[in-house]
């Protein structure tokens, strides 16, 4: 038995399993093993293709990337068009866009580049059209765009479940659970906090099923057995989301009220070809990529508030001097900053220190250089 009938075999299984208390941990198992199958499959598949990668070649610029997910006809070249006046062929017929098409949008001093791919399909993450090419992309991206037409919203299930199938989880962090691989002594589990979707013995079963013996587990969040799962197959990405919904100027708006309740995420009601909300779009795409803006100020020179260097909440001062040059970080003696960030203005502070939005740094170099 191949792996596809190994597991459609498993699925048929679940599909006949009442869901109750007592069935939970039989089913965690049996989504286990199917994850642990399709992770199989995959990687038997980039074995035989001899290729690495399976995603169209594309150089990343800009400050952040963002991709257009979607199926078909559904708008994203001409949203593409309007956000980055970038030339996206359109037309109101299926697969107008055959190959990645780059576009950079320009917002708050921040340079984005947006991504049209083609439209995927259902089933495009087992290899339907050019689906895995389209979906790999994805995987790299800093936001991906899931947008849907005014008269299918469901097919947001559609491309969050293909997504899924190639291991991008969307709007997720990473499960907080440490595994450290031990020659003996069984399993260990530490639990900072109390589990209540999957227990200690279904814990331990998973990790069996992917040959882990002996361990120390510790588990500081309440997870799933699908989070399980991704963790200990390590090659999983987690990606941050927008929902768009295109073509409202199409319907009226009691069809929209109605529609956005049958909609499980919060959507941006947009309509590509009448303009409507493209300045809203663009100002939801900047606050989800979480920009910051450092301002720069020479040693004893004046402040740049003309052109901030645009950063991503979290950076420390160590990941401005990487943007700056490759070589600032090694002449680096100390910076200074005025803002947010510190107790008083022009502190001193070291690489590790975290800056805020609107931050004003000053490098200082070692002696000679």
């Amino acid at each position: 038995m191949g792996i596809p009938e190994k597991i459609k075999a498993i699925q048929d299984e679940m599909a006949k399993t009442q869901i109750n208390k007592a069935t939970e941990h039989h089913l965690g198992l049996l989504k286990a093993k199917i994850a642990k199958l399709k992770r199989e499959q995959e990687e038997s598949v980039a074995k035989k293709s001899g290729m690495k990668s399976d995603g169209f070649d594309v150089r990343r610029t800009g400050d952040a990337t963002v991709v257009f997910i979607g199926l078909p006809s559904v708008g994203k070249s001409t949203l593409l068009n309007k956000l980055t006046g970038a030339k996206s062929a359109v037309g109101a017929f299926q697969f107008t866009t055959l190959t990645v098409v780059p576009g950079m949008m320009e917002y708050r001093g921040a340079k984005i580049q947006v991504l049209d791919l083609p439209g995927i399909i259902k089933g495009a993450s087992t290899g339907k059209g050019l689906g895995k090419r389209i979906l790999s992309v994805a995987r790299t991206a800093d936001l991906v765009l899931l947008v849907l037409d005014v008269f299918q919203p469901y097919h947001e299930d559609v491309l969050i479940n293909e997504l899924g199938n190639i291991g991008i989880r969307l709007n997720q962090l990473p499960p907080n659970i440490t595994i450290e691989k031990a020659s003996m002594g069984g399993i260990a589990i530490a639990q900072q906090v109390k589990l209540t979707k999957i227990t200690e013995k279904h814990l331990k079963d998973i990790l069996h099923l992917y040959g882990i013996v002996s361990a120390r587990v510790v588990v500081r969040e309440d997870i799933t057995s699908e989070q399980l799962a991704d963790h200990i197959a390590g090659n999983i990405s987690y990606s941050k989301a927008l929902t768009i919904l295109n073509k409202i100027d199409l319907v009226d708006k009691k069809f929209l009220k109605d529609l956005k309740t049958k909609i499980k995420s919060d959507v941006i009601e947009v309509s590509a070809n009448s303009d409507i909300n493209i300045e809203l779009l663009k100002e939801k795409i900047y606050e989800k990529l979480k920009f910051i803006r450092i301002y720069m100020r020479p040693k004893g020179g004046e402040t740049d508030f003309k052109e901030p260097l645009i950063a991503r909440e979290g950076d420390s001062v160590e990941d401005i001097c990487n943007k700056l040059h490759r070589r600032m970080k090694r002449e680096f003696r100390y910076g200074l900053v005025w803002g947010k960030s510190v107790k008083f203005g022009g502190q001193r502070v070291g690489l590790n220190h975290i800056l805020q939005d609107e931050d004003v740094l000053t490098i200082i170099k070692t002696r000679g250089t």
